[in-house]
C-alpha cells in the first residue's frame, strides 16, 4: 500500500486485479427441450406413450377369461385387490400378438373412471426425444396415434388416454 492510497482505494485495486485474473464461469449450453415416454413394441411397430399416461408396467398377469367378450379382451386379473381388465392392444389394433410370452408386458392405464391393462409384446423402457424431432400425425382418423418421432426405428406416439376415449375400445361385448 502506497502512502497516497487509502484503505478503500487499496480494496478497489485488489478487486480490479482479482477480476482480471479470475477465470470465466463455464458457459451453459442451452438445454434442448426433451420429450420422454415409455417405449413399447407391437409386432414390428414401435410406440411410445407419454410418461403421465402409464401408471405402471407389469409382467403379463394370470387372467380369468370372461365369456361373451371380443377376442382381444384377455380377461381380468387381480392387481393388489383391484380387478384389472386386460386388453390385447395388438388384437384391438388388428395386429398379432408375438409368441414370446416372456417379453410381454401390461401397461396399466388409469384415466377418469377407467382402470385397464394394455397387453403389449415388449416394453423397452424410457425413451427420450428432442422436441424438434416431433412430427404430427399424418392420419388424424386414428386419434390415439398423435404423431411420431423420426429415427431408426420411427416411434409412433401412442396416447392411452385417447385410446380410452376412442369409439369401440369400451365396446367389448362380442
Amino acid at each position: 500500500m502506497t502512502e497516497s492510497q487509502t484503505a478503500f482505494e487499496l480494496l478497489l485495486d485488489i478487486d480490479r486485479r482479482c477480476r482480471l485474473l479470475a477465470a470465466d464461469l463455464p458457459s451453459q449450453e442451452p438445454r434442448l427441450q426433451r420429450w420422454s415416454g415409455i417405449g413399447f413394441r407391437l409386432g414390428q411397430h414401435w410406440y411410445v406413450a407419454p410418461m403421465g399416461e402409464v401408471a405402471e408396467v407389469l409382467h403379463e398377469p394370470r387372467c380369468t377369461l370372461m365369456p361373451g367378450v371380443k377376442a382381444w379382451v384377455k380377461g381380468v386379473a387381480n392387481l393388489r385387490g383391484r380387478l384389472l381388465p386386460v386388453m390385447d392392444l395388438g388384437g384391438f389394433l388388428g395386429l398379432e400378438l408375438s409368441k414370446a410370452r416372456k417379453q410381454r408386458r401390461v401397461l396399466v392405464v388409469e384415466f377418469n373412471d377407467l382402470f385397464v391393462g394394455l397387453l403389449v409384446d415388449e416394453v423397452v423402457g424410457m425413451q427420450h426425444f428432442a422436441q424438434d424431432a416431433w412430427r404430427a400425425n399424418a392420419t388424424p382418423d386414428v386419434s390415439f396415434i398423435q404423431g411420431r418421432f423420426d429415427g431408426d426405428p420411427s416411434w409412433q406416439v401412442f396416447s392411452p388416454f385417447a385410446l380410452a376415449q376412442a369409439p369401440g375400445f369400451m365396446d367389448v361385448a362380442a
